[in-house]
């Protein structure tokens, strides 16, 4: 029999879960005060991150390409004076396809003036609480996590240690570059499978994965990535951070991601300017955090794959 693409893989049921789930966030953050921003998805810039691709798309006969996360329009409106924002809309990734990720998505993304990745963290808490109706959060460090279930210090482990660790744990048929690609390895392949059926959120970095988070000294006076993550049975779904807001640091980053790209045969976009002269010009202290709405859904309805939960994916889009 003919397979019918014109119609949706999601259910019904599950676009009408959709609806109350995207009005129940925008109820949450209506009660606290914290205002809805619509910035463009179709920018001359693209994402500087080594690890994430932009698309490409044409406008008036140059390259132009869609967001992948409503970051940089968000920090501009905070450099000028908006406040306590967020977007929910769509964000586009390439070559992200598969059972958890499709090219488009719909991304939450919300900044607080005034706060730090802790105190963002305890609202993630509270918003995955609300809309999973799940009672068990647990808060432990990037650190604390690692020595807890493989004995080592992710912040101190040289690399040949990583890489014997890695190999005992995770199934590969090659030999891991530095250090971050053990330490992802180990976190994807054998971390996240043990975390509990609650939430989990861990905080504290390492350094070299900063992003666009600031790097600060922790407790043992180690410097660490001020940025945290929120998993739900061992489902990522939000990537959190204490802002960077030092445009000659945020510059050099750019910069840096640009010669890993060059380094790394990979494509290297024009990165956003204008995020450095909106710091120049004194974007507030802040911390933010994207989360994946449609991961959000799949946990809710209890969906596994992706397109469970999207009317058009890729395939049929």
């Amino acid at each position: 029999m003919t397979e019918h693409t014109w119609q949706p893989t999601a259910s019904l049921a599950a676009l009408r879960q959709r609806a109350a789930l995207l009005a129940r966030v925008r109820q949450f953050f209506a009660e606290r005060q914290v205002l809805e921003a619509e910035v463009p998805v179709l920018s001359r810039r693209a994402t500087s991150d080594p690890h994430i691709d932009s698309i490409t798309a044409l406008l008036n006969g140059d390259a132009a390409y869609l967001a992948t996360s409503p970051e940089f329009g968000l920090k501009r409106l905070l450099a000028a004076g908006l406040g306590d924002c967020y977007y929910l809309g769509k964000a586009f990734r390439e070559g992200e396809a598969g059972g958890r990720h499709n090219p488009e998505f719909t991304m939450l993304e919300w900044y607080r003036c005034g706060w730090d990745d802790r105190a963002l963290m305890l609202e993630v808490g509270e918003l995955l609480r609300t809309l999973l109706d799940i009672e068990t959060v647990e808060s432990l460090s990037y650190r604390e996590l690692f020595l807890q279930h493989l004995g080592l210090d992710p912040h101190t482990a040289g690399i040949e240690p990583l890489r014997e660790c890695t190999a005992e744990n995770v199934e590969l048929s090659f030999a891991p570059a530095d250090r971050d690609e053990c330490l992802d390895l180990l976190m994807s392949h054998y971390l996240e499978p043990r975390m509990g059926p609650g939430i989990t959120l861990l905080y504290d970095f390492p350094a070299s994965q900063a992003a666009l988070a600031k790097v600060l000294p922790d407790d043992t006076g180690r410097p660490v990535a001020r940025r945290f993550e929120a998993y739900v049975g061992g489902l990522e779904l939000a990537n959190g951070y204490w802002e960077l807001t030092d445009a000659e640091e945020q510059l050099r980053r750019f910069e840096a991601d640009h010669r890993y790209r060059g380094a790394h045969k990979l494509h290297v976009y024009p990165y956003e300017e204008r995020l450095v002269e909106a710091l120049w010009a004194g974007m507030p202290e802040c911390a933010g955090v994207a989360l994946g709405i449609d991961r959000l859904l799949m946990l809710a309805g209890g969906y596994r794959r992706i397109e469970e939960v999207i009317a058009f994916p890729v395939g049929r889009a």
